[in-house]
Parts: C-alpha cells; sequence; structure tokens
C-alpha cells in the first residue's frame, strides 16, 4: 500500500509540475501579445455587430461550448449577453457528417452562420483535424478572421489563422487544453474590461 501511495504521489506531483509548466508557456510575450490582441479584436467585433464562432473536436469542443457561454451568459461581470455560438449542434453534426462527410460539419456551420467581419476561433491539439481545416477555409471565403488555439507542433493549420497560440512541448492533449482554458479566461477577463469597464461593479 506505501510503495503503490508513493507512486502516485509521484504521477500526481509530475502532472502538477506539466499543468504549472503549461501556464507559465502563457506568459511568454508570444503568447500575451495573443491574448491582448484576441480580446481587442473580439470587442471591435462585437462593437460592429459582429459575433463569434467556435469550433472543436472532443474535449475541445467542450472548450468551444464552455467559451461561448462565458460570452453568451456573463463571466465576471453583470452585463448584457455577447453574441457567441458554439458549432455543436448534434443534429447539424449528424446531418452533415452523414451526408456530406464529418470534415464538413463546421465548415457547413460557418457557411450557414458566419458573415464578413465575425470571428471564427478554432481549438485543436494536434492542428490537423481535416474539419477545422475545412472550417477556415470557409470562414476565409466568408471573409471572416480566423484565431487559432493550436498544441504540439501546430499541424497543418499552422500559418493559417489571423492569430494563433500555439502550446508546444507536450505529448498529450490534457495539459495542452488546460492551456488553451486558461488562456480562454483571460481574453474573457480583458474582453469584459474592454468593452464594460465604465459599468457599474
Amino acid at each position: 500500500m506505501t510503495i503503490r501511495m508513493i507512486e502516485n504521489q509521484d504521477i500526481i506531483l509530475k502532472s502538477l509540475e506539466d499543468g504549472i509548466k503549461a501556464l507559465e508557456f502563457l506568459k511568454t510575450p508570444e503568447c500575451l501579445s495573443f491574448i491582448d490582441e484576441v480580446a481587442r479584436m473580439i470587442a471591435d467585433c462585437m462593437r460592429l455587430g459582429g459575433k463569434v464562432l467556435i469550433a472543436g473536436n472532443g474535449g475541445s469542443l467542450c472548450d468551444a461550448i464552455h467559451f461561448a457561454e462565458e460570452l453568451t451568459g456573463q463571466f465576471r461581470k453583470k452585463r448584457k449577453a455577447l453574441p457567441a455560438i458554439a458549432l455543436s449542434d448534434p443534429g447539424h453534426m449528424s446531418c452533415v457528417a452523414n451526408d456530406m462527410g464529418f470534415d464538413q460539419v463546421f465548415a457547413r456551420a460557418v457557411e450557414a452562420h458566419g458573415n464578413s467581419g465575425d470571428i471564427l476561433v478554432i481549438l485543436t491539439t494536434s492542428g490537423n483535424s481535416a474539419n477545422l481545416i475545412e472550417a477556415v477555409k470557409a470562414a476565409i471565403d466568408k471573409e471572416m478572421r480566423v484565431v487559432a488555439f493550436l498544441g504540439k507542433t501546430g499541424g497543418r493549420l499552422k500559418g493559417m489563422a489571423d492569430r494563433e497560440l500555439l502550446i508546444s512541448g507536450f505529448p498529450f492533449s490534457d495539459r495542452i487544453q488546460e492551456a488553451h482554458m486558461s488562456a480562454i479566461h483571460i481574453i474573457l477577463e480583458v474582453l469584459e474590461e474592454e468593452l464594460f469597464s465604465s459599468d457599474s461593479p
């Protein structure tokens, strides 16, 4: 029992150290600039009546839904709802996957909901998801701006977005997703300050 407990503690401590390392990565100048620029980009988009579409697969889709609900609901401030859609409707996704292929599920949603001046946010730990690549192409065709949260090497999506955050140096998705979500929370905090700083607490 004692040996097992020590082994488990080693696993736990290593995971905590990796998690801290992933968060420390967000303190680099490149990441700080990304967070500030994306918050301002979203603020400018929404001032002009635009909206944010957010997409990802698996755990990253869960993070996309989280991001969207913090915008349509609220984060830290009591304020008006902000327009955001997580591209997660199961009816749409199963219809498009069945009739057109899974690589079109997000592109088709971008075609349906996206307008010039809107923003597409994609979250992926590999950067190689065909359905996200097609979504970015659809967004570019509609003159939308694209923000990419990437991991590992950035994959095929590296360089395709207007702004990208690349969390490298982690072989598994969990630490990358944790860093992505931390960055998203900070973007939300800065965004609320940008749009509602004059409002009463």
